[in-house]
């Protein structure tokens, strides 16, 4: 099974620079949340992930993993810190711009699914590239394409509702894929799944790595932690082994 293009895989024009060697560069990334009193999510987090990477990054409840999850995907700004995604400093953008980078680098994946629920699988798709502004005609040879690349080719038509969970789970990993994003990141994908169905989710993803896409996963199980190439731990805000040596 192959994998669309991820941004710099494969060869590049010789007018275009290499593309960076990591996707996710942290530099003393904090976040505090202005409160009485204020609260420190993240304390000084250093974390890089290599392109190509299979990263999962596992604590308790409470532990800093939402926050570092919001920040890795341009949802939250850090307090202090240098933020580098796929070579572009994060620090200082507009909303706009941050959204634009959200658009087209990073690919995400939440327990929730977050489908729309009245919408066929191939829809649901689509919405994946409606910020890159690409033509009606090419999202949906794309959408069809990325269907039928997770195993869903015979599901294509089938709102959520017709839908099991693991169909409905692998829909919501083609909208990431769809986008052919620097990083995908994955917020607990088996939450809401039996072990069974998680286990045939999961063996998509080892697959889709296997092909060269660069993958983060937030888990509080061990069993996905297991499938990464590399653990990286946090607690108290505290991130532990999040630069390889």
């Amino acid at each position: 099974m192959s994998v669309a293009t991820t941004p710099g895989s494969g060869p590049t024009p010789d007018h275009e620079p290499p593309a960076p060697a990591s996707v996710v560069e942290m530099r003393g990334v904090t976040k505090t949340y202005p409160s009485a009193p204020p609260v420190t999510a993240l304390r000084e987090c250093e974390l890089r992930v290599q392109r190509g990477e299979y990263v999962a990054i596992m604590g308790p409840s409470g532990s800093g993993k939402s926050t570092l999850l919001n920040v890795l995907g341009l949802l939250d700004d850090p307090s202090t810190g240098e933020y580098t995604l796929d070579g572009q400093p994060t620090a200082g953008l507009s909303e706009r711009a941050r959204s634009g980078l959200r658009a087209h680098l990073i690919g995400f994946v939440f327990q929730s699914f977050h489908l729309v629920g009245y919408r066929t699988a191939v829809e649901n798709v689509e919405a994946g590239l409606l910020y890159q502004r690409v033509r009606r005609r090419e999202r949906r040879r794309r959408a069809l394409d990325v269907l039928e690349r997770v195993g869903l080719a015979e599901r294509m038509w089938a709102t959520p509702s017709q839908m099991s969970g693991g169909e409905r789970q692998r829909v919501a990993l083609a909208r990431a894929l769809v986008r052919r994003p620097a990083l995908v990141l994955c917020d607990e994908p088996t939450g809401n799944l039996d072990t069974a169905t998680g286990e045939q989710v999961l063996a998509l993803v080892d697959e889709l790595h296997d092909d060269g896409l660069t993958v983060v996963v937030i888990t509080h199980d061990i069993s996905v932690g297991r499938r990464a190439d590399r653990v990286v731990e946090i607690r108290d805000g505290i991130v532990q082994g999040g630069v390889a040596t």
